[in-house]
């Protein structure tokens, strides 16, 4: 049993930053039910696959934030299918959607409308620039995608080398960001509806979640009037806080604290560098001399001679691939790797697990992504609701 396994989500989501909030609520054991358009979410066909893609259902993008879901195919601009989805809003305690604002007013399942066949319910939208409903402006309507939200919201700026070029973060933190602050709108509003009985919209949108995110920069912008730019690995305000070339790859070095300088100086046995730059701010004014002195030492060691000199006193981590990761028996304790079957495959794959820990009720992956349309009969046909939604569609 999983902390929300009382719930009954109705996930119209596609592609990533949908899908992955979702997931996370079925992760922590509520029933998704994924409404897919014909033919299925726009991700279903997208690569790796393990063998033949003509033969699997699905490739890794689908399968990874998709796990543990159910998935219904309905058409919503038919008479049909809207009776379809509208008896599934009946008894549903969540609706999520991101399309464009207006979307559902088209299908005639906007919020407005589906409260008044649940007045309980939760609505909540992931869109790139917001709803009208949460605060207006010029840009709803138009597409976002993540690369246009970490364009817009600062990220790009901050983010690479000095000399370089606006540089996005590798994932695609402008969906994944904004999904779970949008996980975290529905689970506040679930509690506010426990205690008032009242439903209510939650609205996230990717350009916000990016200047949430980029808080530094809002602040440091604020209090100085200037705006930060790119200066590769380093920190604007802490140092030595780095990443640090050795003969074998990169580590990370963050001996900000005064005592975490002294004992790095003390490892290179450079006890006059404590003496003279004793305080943040000296540290920080001679922060490229530092720096190279710093490089100078790593670039004569192999990571795992770096991180065994300063591993316990002081912050020190190697620079890992993915490899490195699958390697790495923390990862493998924490479950943060985990197997499902791959349908069309002679194998099982892995997809990373659930980073939320509970004691009680410990969040997990729940199976596979579902077949496209897999679950009908078990969410329709029982008890004969399906004949009555034709019945109800013909009389129309």
């Amino acid at each position: 049993m999983g902390a929300l396994s009382s719930l009954r989500v109705l996930d119209l989501t596609q592609v990533l930053a949908g899908p992955y909030c979702t997931m996370l609520l079925a992760d922590m054991g509520a029933d998704v039910v994924k409404i897919e358009r014909p033919g299925g979410d726009l991700i279903r066909p997208n690569p790796p696959f393990v063998d033949d893609a003509e033969e699997e259902a699905y490739g890794g993008y689908f399968q990874s934030v998709n796990r543990g879901k159910r998935s219904l195919e309905i058409d919503l601009g038919s008479e049909t299918g809207r009776g379809e989805f509208l008896s599934l809003v009946e008894e549903a305690d969540v609706v999520v959607e991101n399309y464009r604002a207006g979307t559902m007013e088209r299908f005639d399942l906007g919020y407005e409308t589906l409260r008044a066949y649940n007045r309980e319910l939760i609505y909540s939208s992931i869109r790139g620039f917001g709803d009208p409903r949460t605060g207006e402006t010029n840009r709803q309507g138009q597409p976002s995608f993540d690369l246009i939200a970490q364009a817009l919201g600062g990220v790009m700026e901050i983010t690479g080398h000095e000399d370089g070029p606006p540089t996005k973060v590798g994932p695609g933190i402008g969906d994944l960001f904004t999904a779970t602050l949008n996980c975290i709108g529905i689970l506040a509003a679930l509690h506010h509806r426990e205690q008032t009985g009242e439903g209510q919209y939650v609205d996230t949108a990717m350009y916000d979640a990016m200047i949430s995110m980029t808080e530094r920069a809002i602040y440091q912008h604020s209090y100085t009037g200037e705006s930060p730019t790119r200066q590769g690995n380093s920190h604007p305000t802490l140092f030595p806080y780095d990443a640090f070339e050795t003969t074998d790859g990169y580590v990370v070095i963050a001996a900000f604290g005064t005592n975490h300088w002294q004992e790095l100086c003390a490892v290179m046995d450079r006890s006059d560098l404590a003496d003279g730059y004793p305080t943040t701010g000296s540290r920080l004014e001679h922060r490229e001399s530092l720096r190279e002195t710093i490089l100078e030492w790593t670039r004569q060691r192999s990571s795992q001679t770096v991180i065994d000199a300063l591993e316990g006193e002081v912050p020190v981590a190697p620079v890992q691939n993915t490899a490195d990761i699958f390697d790495d028996p923390h990862v493998h304790d924490r479950e943060m790797l985990v197997s499902v079957e791959q349908p069309g495959a002679d194998r099982q794959v892995d997809i990373a697990g659930s980073p939320i820990k509970m004691s009680e009720t410990p969040p997990r992956p729940r199976g596979r992504a579902p077949l496209l349309d897999e679950h009908r009969a078990e969410l329709l046909e029982r008890n004969g609701r399906q004949e009555g939604i034709e019945q109800g569609a013909e009389t129309d």
